[in-house]
């Protein structure tokens, strides 16, 4: 079975995001970027999945500038056989990128594609919704267990009151949840075979793909500071400022 797993270069989840002064977006220079953490999950998954035997091979596939390599050579030391970068400077909505994962997928015909459920960046949660609309392809969202039974995946599924298992008739998309799996790291001898394996380039244009995009980012603003809060001696001056000033009882 072949696995297609699709990876994202954010900001490090570590590094505090600041705002552009012209607020035209995030400041980016000489900022460590990483891989979505929700993408190494996905990437894991595939990995565990080929050490079970399921699957036989697993391609990165990553979408943004030539830096994106970095985050694509991560995933081949962590375990992918090869890697695809379409290579793009656009900033791209989610439908974009679904439909150039869509190219990708017809170009390579895998059975299972994986997708984190989210980007920490723009916290979207539209992608692998939106290649399940494009190809037609069952689909399980925030998955917390995959298991692949002969031609379906069984999925349990995060959902608001508690957890939902759906039958997936291959091939399938799956995006995952924080508590699917735990990610590895790569040892230094996988990093050093990683940079031998394959990772082609491809763009846009060659796939055939129309890119432009019908949502524009007009300003983007840090969230206000909250004010500082105020220690009351007793219930008694809780309970008056709280009907005096506050005026919510």
């Amino acid at each position: 079975m072949k696995v297609l797993v699709a990876v994202k270069r954010v900001v490090d989840y570590n590094v505090k995001v600041r705002v552009k002064a012209d607020n035209t977006g995030v400041e980016l220079a000489n900022v460590k970027m990483s891989m979505n953490p929700f993408c190494e999950i996905g990437v894991e998954e595939a990995i565990r999945l080929k050490e079970k035997g399921i699957a036989s091979e697993i391609i990165a596939v990553s979408i943004g500038p030539t830096a994106a390599q970095e985050q694509l050579r991560t995933a081949l030391a962590l375990g992918a056989d090869r890697a695809i970068l379409v290579e793009t400077a656009e900033e791209l909505s989610s439908l974009a990128v679904a439909k150039l994962l869509k190219a990708v997928v017809d170009q390579e015909q895998p059975q299972l594609i994986m997708l984190g459920k989210q980007a920490i960046d723009s916290d979207n949660n539209q992608t692998g919704q939106m290649l399940g609309a494009l190809t037609g392809y069952a689909q399980g969202t925030f998955a917390s267990k995959v298991e692949v039974d002969g031609d379906k995946v069984n999925v349990t599924r995060e959902i608001d009151g508690g957890l939902q298992t759906v039958a997936l008739k291959l091939p399938a998309i799956v995006t995952t949840d924080l508590r699917l799996n735990e990610p590895r790291y790569a040892s230094l001898p996988n990093i050093m075979k990683a940079k031998k394996k394959p990772l082609d380039i491809v763009t846009p244009d060659s796939l055939g793909v129309s890119t432009a995009s019908t949502v524009k980012t007009l300003k983007v603003e840090a969230p206000a500071a909250r004010s500082a809060g105020i220690k009351v001696k007793d219930v008694a001056e809780l309970v008056e400022k709280l009907k005096n000033e506050a005026k919510v009882i």
